[in-house]
């Protein structure tokens, strides 16, 4: 049995210049060289089936998010070819009404300023989606596994906010697929907190949400992804989120996925998982600071495996794009003896 991974070329399309981190303007890490080197290491596996989805139905991404940030993303498909859009005013909500169809309002929606928008941003984000929707379906249909390559990421994009680089959530939603049919567990292991997979879910006890990340009064996304973020009404204890240190290394960490995390998933009883897979995890990551070397996600996702539940697995970050596509294949390898 081959492995299904899901992508379309129109992904390619969108291409961030740069974004402003703490004052400065840095070039954007998150270029189309990620996916590009992750495509090329998929096709050479000869135990890895590339599908092209095809465009995921509107509803999909209106069950995951309010009309307006579609809205907005139409907006920018306006914009002049070569002119990205920065938002620079961030409006207190509940003051003021937000027109989406005005770009210069986009701040309202957006909590950062490393998230452009262009008039290649709903074409991109909504091929991602689509790549993450059909891998669903293709769990759905049969298949134990299913890799969906989506580019832009997903997991800080909330139901009515966008940033982290991620405009639509991709594994929220394919949870929404999986959850028409039963329980759902989402485990994150980038390096970043999932604030958006929490946030969609946090009021429902149909999807459990777990991240393992860095300190999150140290990096992105700052507010959120502290352990008392439990859940709440329905959602109660729904909710977990495991900080690591600084440095940590897969010993440490293989402890906190197996000992905590998946021990939480396990009593959860879910019928489906989505893993947002991060990758910037890395040792070399230039933006994460922990230390997992490429041998390490064929063990990491080998734990998975052992849950022996239908999978959906999202790309999200890994920003050293040397490695990236061998760090993706060490990860599948890990599931490899499941298709």
């Amino acid at each position: 049995m081959k492995l299904n991974a899901f992508f379309h070329k129109d992904q390619l399309e969108f291409h961030p210049k740069y974004e402003w981190a703490l004052g400065n303007r840095i070039k954007h890490p998150e270029t189309t060289k990620r996916a590009e080197n992750i495509f090329r290491s998929l096709k050479s596996q000869n135990w890895i089936n590339l599908v092209e989805p095809t465009s995921i139905p509107l509803k999909a991404i209106r069950d995951n998010h309010n009309y307006q940030l579609v809205t907005l993303y139409n907006t920018a498909m306006a914009l002049e070819d070569e002119t990205t859009f920065y938002p620079s005013v961030f409006p207190q909500r509940g003051k003021g009404k937000p027109d989406p169809t005005n770009i210069h309002h986009a701040g309202f929606f957006c909590f950062d300023s490393g998230t452009p928008l262009n008039n290649k941003t709903w074409q991109a984000a909504s091929w991602s989606a689509a790549s993450s929707y059909y891998a669903a379906k293709d769990v759905l249909n049969g298949s134990k596994v299913s890799y969906a390559l989506s580019r832009p990421p997903g997991h800080h994009a909330s139901r009515d906010t966008y940033g982290g680089y991620c405009y639509f959530n991709n594994a929220a939603i394919a949870a929404k697929v999986f959850a028409k049919k039963g329980r759902v567990a989402i485990v994150d292991v980038d390096f970043h907190h999932g604030n958006g997979s929490q946030e969609i879910f946090y009021k429902t006890d149909k999807v459990f949400v777990a991240s393992i990340h860095g300190d999150p009064r140290e990096y992105f996304p700052y507010y959120m992804g502290f352990p008392g973020e439990q859940g709440t009404g329905d959602g109660l204890g729904h909710n977990m989120n495991v900080i690591l240190p600084t440095g940590t290394k897969w010993p440490a960490y293989k402890k906190a996925l197996t000992k905590t995390v998946l021990t939480a998933v396990k009593r959860y009883e879910p019928d489906y998982l989505v893993i947002s897979a991060g990758f910037d995890t890395y040792k070399h990551d230039p933006i994460g600071r922990f230390q997992l070397e490429t041998k390490d996600y064929t063990l990491m996702a080998k734990e998975f495996a052992k849950l022996k539940l239908p999978t959906v697995i999202c790309q999200e970050g890994g920003y050293f794009t040397k490695d990236l596509g061998a760090n993706v294949i060490a990860f599948l390898e890990g599931f490899r003896s499941n298709l």
